[in-house]
């Protein structure tokens, strides 16, 4: 019995042990090959395959200098957990880099090497307090050979685009040189010289429009004529601004712009509000007022714009500054609107967008859109030519078409020629002027860029900044997302092309949708009652005045009729069944959002359990059989 008892520790103890080497050798491997697995549903921690494509590129090391302040007492607690998160991410690089990416993790203490490399590398620290101290550093340098990228700092609110910033300062270190900007107009966005009588009256010369003053600090910008039948082949980003009036040669220069790899931002308009001189003109005219559409490019790539019609949206509706009258066709977009998990708009929460089209369609074959700004469902088109001058009427009849419409998409892919049959003829009298025809593309040969916005007034100076002359100073400041979002734009299509398909980190915080959609059902249930109730008043109150009217004498005035009386009494009636549906309609939201909020606390709490105990039960039934059966 002892024997049998000393075997059964010895090898208790022997399998203890045994386990125990097993364990350690499993961590051992595990650590040194640092796999991990991204179970989260948006692949929050993966590399996007943009960044992978980017690295894959690389012919020569990169290295990147990560300067990060050590040590609890210096490093805030949310900045601490945010720097192990950069600090993971460049790991991925490391790895994803095939030897290509070399990591240094530097602490820049006070007075240390550290501290003067990351201040000869442009990095600065940030102070722990408004009165000074110690600083913190976050930021990292990019370089290979002799290029050089610095990210000064890494705030914790740009966490979503980190992935963007590292790759894109990976990629400028390897293309150092920005590609031309080629920018085209039917309107004087590079500003106007005053001509000579009216200079001696005191004006002065048109500036160039803000857009173009920020672009030009960063890039080096060309302008091209509306009447181009071809684009240059050193432009590589072409902005298209309002082209009214465009021919269909220049289109057919824009669409072998596009085939030969180019990348387009176009910003098309079915009422430009700011280009009124010409509204004018073509009213007298009888021509088109204002409109600027690509309509072949858009045909041939599977999209339309209809240029008799505006988007009103009662959700995104701007106000009359001088009356406060509700104005649903300027729309002030906010983040309900803006594509967050781009990473071209992730970082812009406000933009004005007054009488914008919208883009309808399928895009063809080969395409893929990114809708990167869109309105509400509550929203429908409107008429263009009134949607400036009656704006009462739109609120009034306004009916929503539950269609959160497109207002600024993004194509890519494979474009095909908008002219299969070959380029358009030229006019008699250009025919001298035309320059020898190249090749005909008829298809793009790798993958394209296209970004339509559906309005130019917002790139106008009104519109986008605050514009002071202080001391002889013209001072620009940006009032909206604006001239944020133009900047973005150019800055993403001028560099890689992979950067395109970067998106945004994805966001933790998972709003409960379903909630938010029986609200708004709710809603306009109630929205619904209200129109009712408000018709009936209108109808009482026109009634009563009729009546009114025929009586005679002013005594008489201030006594109700037995009509009157009776009308009156039909109204009060309405109004009290009216208050009753809303009163049932505020009830049966407030009881289905508590069933739904207590079931959902049920699922998350209950049903991991209840698995672990059928589980158990299930096992002990299947041990209990075989004992019975042995």
């Amino acid at each position: 019995m002892k024997q049998k008892n000393f075997e059964t520790v010895l090898y208790s103890t022997a399998g203890v042990a045994v386990m125990f080497v097993v364990l350690l050798a499993f961590y051992v491997i595990s650590s040194a090959a640092k796999q991990r697995l991204d179970l989260t549903a948006e692949k929050a921690f993966t590399l996007s395959p943009g960044t992978k494509s980017i690295l894959n590129k690389l012919d020569s090391r990169v290295t990147i200098r990560f300067y990060c302040t050590q040590g609890d007492m210096a490093m805030p607690p949310a900045l601490r957990t945010y720097s192990q998160h950069i600090e993971d991410l460049l790991a991925e690089y490391k790895v994803a880099g095939h030897g290509k990416i070399l990591i240094e993790k530097l602490d820049p203490k006070p007075d240390s090497d550290a501290e003067d490399s990351a201040r000869l590398d442009g990095v600065s620290g940030q102070p722990t307090s408004p009165f000074g101290g110690d600083k913190v550093y976050l930021g990292l340098v990019v370089s290979m050979l002799d290029e050089k990228v610095a990210v000064p700092w890494l705030p914790p609110d740009r966490e979503r685009l980190l992935e963007y910033d590292i790759s894109r300062a990976i990629a400028r270190v390897v293309n150092p040189t920005p590609p031309l900007v080629g920018v085209m107009s039917a309107l004087p966005i590079f500003g106007q010289e005053a001509n000579p009588m009216m200079r001696q009256m005191g004006q002065t010369p048109q500036e160039a429009w803000a857009f173009i003053s920020e672009i030009k600090k960063d890039f080096t910008v060309k302008e091209i004529p509306m009447t181009a039948n071809k684009i240059d082949d050193d432009i590589k980003v072409l902005m298209v601004v309002h082209p009214r009036d465009i021919t269909e040669t220049t289109q057919y220069a824009l669409d072998q712009f596009v085939l030969r790899g180019g990348k387009l931002l176009a910003f098309l308009d079915p009422h430009a509000y700011f280009d009124q001189k010409h509204d004018q003109m073509a009213q007298v005219l009888g021509e088109s007022s204002g409109q600027s559409s690509l309509d072949k490019l858009l045909k041939a790539w599977g999209l339309d714009m209809d240029m008799n019609k505006v988007v009103a949206d009662m959700t995104f509706a701007g106000h009359n500054s001088q009356n406060g009258a509700v104005m649903p066709t300027v729309l002030l977009v906010n983040k309900d609107g803006i594509n967050s998990d781009d990473v071209v708009t992730s970082q812009i929460d406000n933009l004005v967008l007054p009488f914008a089209g919208a883009f309808t369609g399928k895009p063809t074959d080969g395409l893929k859109e990114t809708v990167l700004v869109h309105s509400t469902k509550d929203s429908e088109l409107v008429d263009g030519m009134t949607a400036s001058i009656g704006a009462e009427n739109i609120v009034k009849e306004f009916k929503p078409s539950n269609v959160d419409y497109a207002l600024a998409v993004r194509l890519t892919g494979k474009f095909k020629s908008a002219f299969p049959d070959g380029p358009p003829k030229p006019a008699k009298d250009d025919k001298e002027k035309q320059p020898p025809q190249e090749p005909q593309l008829k298809e793009s040969t790798g993958n394209g860029v296209v970004i339509l916005v559906s309005d130019s007034d917002m790139v106008n100076d009104q519109v986008c900044v605050q514009v002071q002359e202080i001391l002889g100073y013209r001072m620009v400041r940006p009032v909206n997302g604006n001239l944020n979002l133009v900047e973005s734009f150019v800055e993403q299509l001028s560099g890689d092309s992979d950067l395109i398909s970067l998106r945004s980190r994805a966001s933790l915080d998972r709003p409960f949708t379903r909630l938010k959609e029986m609200e708004a059902k709710a809603g306009r249930e109630w929205e619904a009652k209200l129109k009712d109730l408000e018709a009936s008043k209108a109808e009482t109150e026109r009634k009563i005045s009729e009546l009114q009217s025929h009586k005679s004498g002013n005594e008489q005035r201030f006594i109700l009729s037995p009509e009157q009386q009776k009308e009156m009494e039909n109204y009060q009636k309405t109004v009290a069944d009216a208050n009753k549906e809303l009163k049932k309609v505020r009830k049966q939201l407030a009881k289905d959002t508590d069933a739904l909020q207590f079931w959902t606390k049920v699922a998350n709490i209950g049903v991991m359990p209840a698995l672990v105990a059928m589980t158990g039960i299930v096992l002990a039934l299947v041990k209990r059989k075989r004992t019975a059966a042995k």
